[in-house]
């Protein structure tokens, strides 16, 4: 049973705390298909986000099977199923992937026939195995409903909270909802609660709450409704209650609470003798439930038949860190290739950066020209000498200008690679952590997928552009070095935008502020000229690009360090010490991602 004592959830407004939902007291039964309803505003999922867990009580106490969800115990991700107003599927898999992977992310799963027998019997159940093939982003309105109802249901949770499934259906859609919803309240004691502004199809349900203000007005059998407000329809209940202030309406339902629950208890314990609704009382009746189960609809196996019998008596396993890595790592893949957008604009990146880099490659390959061992300062000599400057600034400018153009043409590289990573996917992964996906596979999966575009597009950068202009000296270790500093570049900038991504609220922000952060890092890198040295002590720990660009310089030789140095004011560091800068700017993007991942960014 779940059960609330004068729950309370409260905001902060103006300084003053503001209850959202005021002393909400009520008792849900297993087996109890419930709804509830209210005018816009009058706090229905806040309600039920507050049962979910998703908002923390002010006040009050949740109970379920008579457990303190607050001291004694909380929802296991598996008892707990949560339908939220959004899609919580993505467009480029089909419905039969979206199932397997809700359930190779959810359940511990013992081999293949015991996946696809899950699956198959998920797909009969909510009507969608007609649909199995089917890419999401096809399907209507009330079929995305009844897959998010699907991938909630592959751990058979004991409570299915919905949060306005119904929304936007058209009457027949609804209605068809509706049914399943109720169809699943009647297997293994499921209780199934239900937000919906919609007033028809009540009949279907147990019992109506009805929130007026954050505040019960009414909780009992639907045919009570008109009786209880004084309307001849459904559809006036909701004038009715803008008639009159909620704390009246709370305190006539304290008047008239348990003549309405003597009622539904009643017409529970008719449902159970007749035998349309079997709650298990213990893990017996659990399991003679399920046998009926299987005896309605045999299956070939008998296995399968003895696996449903036990799912139904035991709460299924969350998979492993490195199962969960690797399923979110295949989905990513996968979702990646579909995405023909996505697909084009990164290769055409990977070709037409580098290209961009090798049209300016000339200049950078003329050999830098030497003074006389001799210097008598004859007219020949002069000119020598004036040469040899000339050189030093044209070759110095070129190569100093082809590094940073490679530097910063990779961190734009990092930033689109990552800018809408997780922001652009929040709601999913947040519905997939309520499911009880762990932060750490979720960033480790997305670590892998960058990192495999971090080495393709620094690689090929490094590979390409070397084909038109040889590194100072063809020396293979600078080479070398300037390769590792291109990929440190890259990524730095993708994992610090990573960071962001994580911690913004939507893509468009975090989209924002990384284009920012590259657009600020070729003038403050001081590459192209010097910044004042009050203000470039102060960015310079801040800017990848400079030390990228500073510890590809130092891997060249003394001469072309010399030429670089006559065309710019701007001094270089040790390879080594842009080593370590470039490697905390990767770790602090790590933890900022992770930081963002272990927030609470639901709403």
């Amino acid at each position: 049973m779940l059960e609330l004592k004068d729950v309370c959830f409260a905001i902060q407004k103006d300084g003053e705390p503001l209850n959202l939902i005021d002393k909400v007291s009520l008792q849900v039964p297993r087996g109890h298909f419930m709804a509830i309803v209210g005018p816009s505003g009058c706090g229905k999922t806040t309600l039920l986000k507050t049962i979910a867990g998703l908002n923390e009580e002010s006040d009050g106490s949740l109970y379920w099977n008579n457990l303190n969800l607050a001291e004694e115990k909380d929802f296991e991700p598996a008892e707990i199923g949560y339908v939220p107003q959004f899609s919580i599927a993505y467009d480029q898999l089909t419905v039969d992937e979206s199932i397997e992977s809700a359930t190779r992310l959810r359940v511990k799963i013992k081999n293949y026939s015991d996946l696809d027998n899950r699956i198959d019997r998920i797909l009969e159940e909510t009507g969608l195995a007609d649909l199995a093939d089917r890419p999401v982003k096809v399907l209507s309105g009330g079929q995305k409903r009844r897959l998010g109802l699907a991938m909630e249901l592959v751990t058979g949770p004991h409570l299915l909270l919905c949060d306005e499934v119904t929304s936007g259906l058209d009457p027949r859609s609804e209605r068809d909802i509706v049914r399943l919803l109720h169809q699943l309240s009647r297997r293994d004691g499921r209780t199934v609660i239900s937000v919906t502004h919609s007033l028809a199809h009540l009949e279907l349900y147990d019992s109506i709450l009805v929130l007026h203000e954050g505040r019960v007005a009414y909780h009992g059998p639907p045919a009570g409704l008109t009786h209880y407000f004084s309307v001849e329809d459904t559809e006036e209940v909701y004038p009715q209650l803008a008639k009159q202030r909620s704390e009246k309406w709370q305190s006539s339902w304290s008047k008239h609470r348990e003549a309405y629950y003597g009622q539904l208890e009643r017409r529970r314990n008719e449902l159970i003798q007749s035998g349309d609704l079997s709650v298990p009382a213990d893990n017996t009746a659990v399991k003679e439930s399920a046998r009926k189960k299987t005896a309605t609809t045999p299956l070939e196996d008998p296995a399968a038949a003895q696996e449903i019998i036990r799912e139904a008596s035991e709460l299924v396993q969350t998979p492993g860190i490195f199962s969960q890595f690797s399923t979110l790592l295949g989905r990513r893949w996968k979702i990646f290739f579909r995405d023909r957008g996505q697909v084009f604009l990164q290769l055409a990146i990977l070709v037409c950066f580098p290209i961009l880099v090798a049209l300016f490659s000339d200049r950078g390959n003329e050999n830098i020209k030497r003074f006389s061992d001799r210097y008598e300062g004859t007219l020949q000599q002069i000119q020598e000498h004036t040469m040899v400057e000339k050189s030093y600034l044209s070759v110095g400018s070129a190569v100093s200008g082809i590094v940073m153009f490679q530097v910063v043409l990779l961190s734009l590289m990092g930033s689109n690679n990552s800018a809408r990573e997780i922001a652009g996917e929040r709601l999913i992964f947040e519905k997939e952590k309520f499911g009880g996906i762990r932060p750490i596979a979720y960033l480790g999966s997305k670590v892998a997928f960058l990192g495999s575009l971090i080495l393709i597009q620094s690689l090929w950068m490094a590979i390409f552009v070397q084909q038109f202009w040889k590194f100072p000296d063809g020396a293979e270790a600078g080479f070398l070095d300037h390769t590792l500093f291109l990929v440190l570049i890259n990524a730095a900038m993708t994992f610090v935008c990573l960071g962001i991504s994580s911690l913004m609220k939507t893509a468009e922000q975090s989209s924002l502020l990384s284009i920012y952060l590259v657009g600020f890092q070729l003038p403050l890198s001081g590459a192209v000229l010097a910044l004042p040295e009050g203000i470039e002590s102060i960015t310079r720990p801040f800017i990848s690009a400079y030390w990228a660009w500073s510890g590809s310089i130092d891997s060249m030789s003394p001469s072309y360090r010399n030429a670089i140095d006559a065309v710019t004011e701007t001094s270089f560091q040790s390879s080594n010490a842009c080593l370590y800068l470039l490697t905390i700017h990767i770790a602090i993007g790590l933890i900022a991602s992770y930081v963002g991942l272990k927030r609470h960014h639901w709403d």
